[in-house]
């Protein structure tokens, strides 16, 4: 089934790619109509990398991926020239769960979204920790890291893996301190096999909300800084660019357009440029609808041009 051409021009290949050559620099996009109409929206909007749900997040049941429409996907993401395309898993996902029916529908969860990726030629799936619920806390990482663990132990003839992302910590969420995606890393690392398949996505958003500061630029190093000690930079694979709606420290996952939130511009700019980060693509989840409560592609024409404004 041959990807679907867009009617509206899309912005030229130097366009995309010209302000900001050593970065990957994307949005997350819908697979309404099909999954190739997912690189179609990106190249409209001027990424050149690539988030997706390779599945409806909201039910268990998935439908088989069917071979024509991976292999139509595998070849609109060529023909696009997108840099990295990677998927975001489910969020009923919760491997930390304590109730063991809902924890084993959660490792299955994973492994469909690993053999889903892999067939589809995308890296990399995104993933919640998880929840630690009424369980002791550290209790609950453990079985969040051993949970991710057996999925990637299941499927261990694919080569894609597993990034880790930090939250927000609303509620009883895992994963809102370096201290416990560091804990969850080291108890998967412990299977030497399964080192390189698990790394990590760093949220501005969720950090942010979590109470890592990234704006003045001594706050942004030592948040870095904070980041190296207990994980190791070298495990962060991609940025979540997200502004925030709540500020530093509100516990609160409310995404706002770049700039236009708490975050704000300074921090993003000091962020696209600071040279620990360099190369790490970054992909956005903010806001797509407008006043008439409908997705607009300007919105992601406007992030992605904002942060490639603030490229020096």
């Amino acid at each position: 089934m041959p990807a679907q051409r867009s009617t509206r021009p899309a912005p030229s290949r130097s366009a995309r790619s010209s302000p900001a050559t050593d970065r990957l620099i994307g949005a997350h996009q819908s697979i309404a109509g099909g999954l190739p109409k997912a690189v179609e929206r990106a190249v409209e909007t001027g990424c050149t990398c690539l988030q997706v749900f390779t599945r409806n997040i909201n039910q268990w049941a998935v439908k088989p991926l069917e071979p024509d429409v991976a292999a139509a996907f595998r070849a609109a993401v060529a023909e696009a020239g997108l840099g990295l395309v990677v998927a975001h898993d489910s969020y009923l996902i919760n491997p930390a769960s304590a109730e063991d029916t809902l924890r084993e529908k959660s490792i299955a969860g994973l492994v469909t979204e690993l053999e889903r990726a892999d067939l589809l030629g995308i890296p990399w799936v995104v993933a919640h920790p998880g929840a630690a619920g009424e369980q002791d806390r550290a209790v609950a990482v453990q079985r969040a890291a051993d949970g991710i663990a057996e999925a990637l132990k299941r499927t261990k003839k694919l080569s894609s893996g597993i990034l880790i992302e930090t939250t927000a910590g609303q509620g009883s969420c895992l994963g809102d301190t370096f201290e416990e995606i560091a804990a969850m890393l080291k108890r998967i690392d412990r299977s030497k096999t399964l080192r390189d398949r698990v790394a990590v996505c760093l949220d501005t958003c969720h950090v942010f909300a979590a109470g890592y500061p990234l704006a003045p630029q001594a706050a942004l190093d030592e948040t870095l800084r904070q980041f190296d000690e207990a994980i190791g930079l070298e495990r962060l694979k991609l940025i979540h660019a997200n502004d925030s709606k709540r500020e530093c420290g509100a516990r609160v996952d409310r995404h706002e357009a770049i700039g236009d939130g708490k975050i704000g511009r300074e921090a993003f700019k000091l962020l696209v440029n600071h040279p620990q980060l360099a190369g790490v693509p970054m992909i956005l989840e903010t806001p797509k609808e407008g006043a008439d409560g409908k997705p607009h592609p300007a919105n992601d024409i406007r992030n992605l041009g904002a942060l490639r404004r603030m490229h020096a």
